[in-house]
């Protein structure tokens, strides 16, 4: 999808905040409308013309966490950008789990909110979900079964330690975009979590190994020297019918922010 003129719904309570973040997506190209609270958001999503949405988490009454969740509940695959306060890695998980596409805290630049909205809408084809809210992502030989936390490669079922698992997760949801290694510390480890840039090459080395890509000729991951990953392989949603099946595997337990 072209991101000119996106309509994008700007979902925010705070008027401070809407008046003066709207005169510059708009400035940017976007053409936007914004709702006051949880129910507008609802209310004007129904109605379509709506391309993504910007929406703030805490808002009284409808918050935005239960706005996603009845948006995907109803079935509107439309993008969603969240804004949050909430900085524990936990609650990222849960909401990037309930359908968001991505999200960015609270003071936030203008800029950096402009340049995730662009690459969502990179990302997202019209009418159909979003890899973010798909349960079953295909790339080549690989199945993620991100419902399950399962994946096969070539019909061989592997295992990955979570921490491995949570950060493949993130990359095949955000293909072709060059993930920092900043952003995949606050997104899989979060900020509060005493670790530093090797616990991501550690995760990425065992990626790497268990997928068997090549680094000097990457199938899947691709190192960006001095910056972080991408996910170089073409990437669609699948059918649920094509995820794994069977007893779990031994070994990873289910997704735990806290391990590594």
């Amino acid at each position: 999808m072209s991101p000119d003129r996106a309509r994008l719904l700007l979902v925010d309570d705070d008027p401070g905040i809407t008046s003066g973040l709207s005169p510059i997506l708009e400035r940017d190209g976007f053409a936007v409308t914004i709702a006051e609270d949880g129910a507008a958001a609802l209310a004007t999503v129904a109605a379509g013309g709506v391309d993504i949405v910007v929406l703030d988490v805490m808002m009284p009454g409808l918050d935005g966490r239960e706005t996603l969740r009845r948006l995907r509940r109803d079935g509107h695959t439309v993008p969603v950008v969240l804004l949050t306060s909430v900085g524990e890695a936990a609650e990222r998980a849960r909401a990037l789990d309930e359908g968001a596409d991505d999200y960015l805290n609270k003071p936030f630049d203008a800029g950096e909110l402009i340049s995730r909205v662009r690459a969502v809408l990179r990302r997202s084809s019209a009418g159909r979900p979003s890899l973010a809210s798909a349960s079953v992502l295909t790339a080549g030989e690989l199945t993620v079964d991100r419902s399950a936390r399962r994946v096969r490669l070539a019909g061989r079922e592997v295992a990955l330690t979570p921490k491995a698992f949570a950060l493949l997760d993130h990359l095949i949801t955000h293909p072709d975009e060059v993930v920092s290694k900043p952003r995949l510390l606050e997104v899989v480890w979060g900020y509060d979590d005493p670790v530093g840039t090797r616990a991501i090459d550690h995760r990425i080395s065992e990626l790497r190994r268990v997928l068997a890509d090549d680094p000097a000729h990457p199938r899947w991951i691709r190192t960006v020297p001095g910056v972080g990953y991408a996910f170089v392989a073409p990437v669609s949603q699948a059918p649920v019918s094509q995820a794994p099946v069977g007893p779990a595997p031994v070994g990873p337990a289910p997704i735990n922010p806290g391990s590594r």
